[in-house]
């Protein structure tokens, strides 16, 4: 696998896993608490209710900024904007180890949350910016399995490390942790803007003219085919977040399972969300991508039926894990293919691009992971299949118009 920068095999390894782990400590900065949660509220004397609520606050923060990063990185360049983001997360990890009050430590993780726009904005173009199309879509999916690690074993593991640390530890250890990430990216990660490749093409920085980029943002507003893959990316995400955000309500405080019994059941659902991963590494590289998209639907759609139907049949946790698992495997799958499709149905900066998408999917996520603890979603195991699958379902839609158009494109091709 060749970069299309004139850097070394060694470096270009570099540069992902560095991308992979900064990707991996944002995640964790949310995973790795989950299993805190209850003790956090506790201590801060708050109510339960603050449990999705910190969940919500650190996915908002990730729309919070993505407007401003894209421009700043597409004029200023990818690597300076990461490492900011990196040195900032650390910070606001280790400023959580002294929260006394809720207020402040949902502020916390708002601000902690600013990383994820830094991940989606700035890392995944940049990533695909440095490798072709096939490899880069590989590649992505690749490392979207080693991020994946954070929610597969981020509870486990938090659960184990509450028997060693208390949860301010846990803040202290992943900032300790995003600050020897920033020094790497400072230190190894290539910019791939303003630098000539090895086909002798350069990709040019954009002037930073607030004016301009609100045209852009306007433009794609207007971009269909931009916005159904934007609206569905978001949308399809909600039960697997939504799991994350109240599963500690649903396992720990409604069926009274231990913090370890609370990881375990997480490594189905995860796990089926890597094997989509690695499933479409294998797929992508002899199969069209739209192929591949199409492919990915069946388990998705499949798997939301059957927790729906399996879930309100039984009442039980296996068959609401079983259905999760499933769809988590079509995720898995589609997801980083819908999402280059997202990116490059405009021909504006990849960074303006990147941050508009960032914010349309992750608002939306956010407001439908509210929306499902606002409905009572944490209540019970059939409530959370029945208002889950319903959000997830709404991407059909976009979904359908999105495949509907491109399959005229390439017709008229």
């Amino acid at each position: 696998m060749q970069s299309l920068l004139p850097i070394s095999r060694g470096r270009a390894l570099g540069f992902c896993l560095l991308l992979a782990a900064f990707e991996l400590l944002t995640y964790i900065g949310s995973d790795m608490v989950m299993p805190a949660m209850l003790q956090v509220v506790a201590d801060l004397n708050a109510d339960a209710r603050h449990v999705p609520t910190a969940l919500n606050a650190y996915l908002l923060g990730g729309v919070a900024l993505q407007w401003l990063i894209g421009p700043l990185s597409d004029r200023y360049g990818r690597k300076p904007l990461l490492v900011a983001g990196a040195v900032g997360f650390a910070l606001a990890c280790l400023a959580a180890v002294g929260s006394r009050d809720i207020e402040l430590f949902n502020l916390l993780r708002f601000i902690q949350g600013l990383s994820l726009g830094f991940v989606m904005v700035v890392s995944y173009p940049a990533l695909q910016e440095a490798f072709p199309e096939k490899d880069a879509v590989r590649l992505m999916a690749l490392l979207a399995n080693i991020a994946l690690l954070s929610p597969l074993v981020g509870p486990l593991l938090g659960s184990l490390l509450l028997g060693l640390l208390p949860w301010r530890g846990l803040f202290a250890l992943i900032g300790a942790l995003a600050a020897l990430v920033a020094v790497g990216l400072w230190r190894w990660m290539p910019e791939t803007l303003g630098v000539e490749r090895r086909d002798g093409s350069r990709l040019a920085a954009s002037p930073l003219r607030l004016g301009r980029s609100a045209r852009q943002y306007a433009a794609l507003l207007r971009n269909a085919p931009f916005m159904q893959g934007s609206v569905a990316l978001g949308l399809l995400s909600i039960p697997l977040v939504g799991w994350i955000g109240l599963s500690p309500l649903l396992l720990m405080r409604g069926l009274g399972l231990s913090g370890i019994e609370y990881g375990l059941w997480q490594l189905p659902v995860f796990g089926g969300l890597i094997a989509g991963n690695l499933t479409l590494n294998r797929l992508a590289a002899s199969l069209e991508l739209e192929r591949v998209l199409r492919l990915a639907l069946w388990p998705l759609f499949g798997g939301l039926a059957a927790m729906l139907a399996l879930t309100w049949s039984s009442g039980a946790l296996p068959a609401l894990a079983a259905g999760l698992t499933l769809y988590a495997f079509g995720l898995g799958l589609g997801h980083a293919t819908l999402y280059r499709f997202t990116l490059y149905a405009s021909d504006s900066g990849k960074g303006a691009v990147a941050a508009m998408l960032g914010m349309i999917s992750t608002a939306l996520l956010g407001l439908g992971c509210s929306a499902l603890a606002w409905l009572g979603a944490g209540a019970g195991l059939q409530a959370f299949a029945g208002w889950a699958a319903l959000g997830a379902g709404l991407a059909a839609w976009p979904l359908w118009r999105l495949l509907k158009q491109r399959a005229y494109a390439l017709q008229a091709a």
